[in-house]
């Protein structure tokens, strides 16, 4: 069983919905035992880095979390759950972020022709092989909502960019720890692979 971890986050559903619809049985809790005992367990989210860390402590998750990574239970973090995992953001300057990745979280620039918030189908280019990766082509489209990018410090650790006025790292991956800036619930076929891809990791990593 997937466990959604459940912090008042937003974007739930979506990510429930989709994994059903490829078969898989889901549970959306923030009991740190059924998180724990999860084959795998996904971090979605949309909201303020700040906000979010503080719910994340109120509910006792940020030691949950860093259990599961530990315990090399396969992880996902989407949007704001893959800016999370790294130290801190220029959105909210002085919130620590859960520092299981190395790197910072900055705005995206404003520019001619270029809209903030980024809203929409950005293609994606893969600088290293990533697991989530297996089977999509290059260029494939996903969708995009978020205001704030990744600059990951470790380059290696960079599955997928894209561009919009800066270079977006939009996937990173390391060890049993997946990411993605994008919304595979809410990118078509492709981001079904993404997910189905994630699944088959829950089967071989443990």
């Amino acid at each position: 069983m997937l466990a959604i971890i459940d912090y008042d986050a937003g974007n739930m559903k979506s990510v429930e919905k989709a994994l059903q619809a490829l078969g898989e049985e889901v549970c959306v809790t923030r009991e740190p035992e059924k998180i724990l005992s999860a084959s795998g367990v996904i971090l979605p989210g949309v909201g303020a880095f700040g906000d979010a860390m503080e719910k994340l402590r109120s509910y006792g998750l940020v030691e949950v979390i860093r259990e599961t990574v530990r315990r090399r239970i396969p992880f996902l973090g989407i949007c704001l759950g893959l800016q999370l995992l790294f130290e801190s953001s220029e959105e909210s300057p002085g919130a620590e972020g859960l520092g299981i990745l190395k790197g910072h979280i900055l705005r995206i620039p404003e520019g001619e022709g270029r809209k903030v918030p980024h809203i929409g189908w950005n293609s994606l280019t893969f600088p290293y092989p990533g697991r989530l990766f297996e089977g999509i082509e290059e260029q494939s489209y996903v969708y995009f909502v978020h205001s704030y990018y990744l600059k990951a410090a470790d380059p290696e650790i960079v599955k997928a960019v894209t561009e919009y006025g800066v270079q977006i790292h939009a996937s990173v991956e390391w060890e049993n720890v997946f990411a993605c800036q994008f919304h595979p619930e809410k990118s078509s076929q492709v981001g079904l692979k993404i997910l189905q891809n994630f699944i088959q990791v829950t089967g071989k990593v443990g």
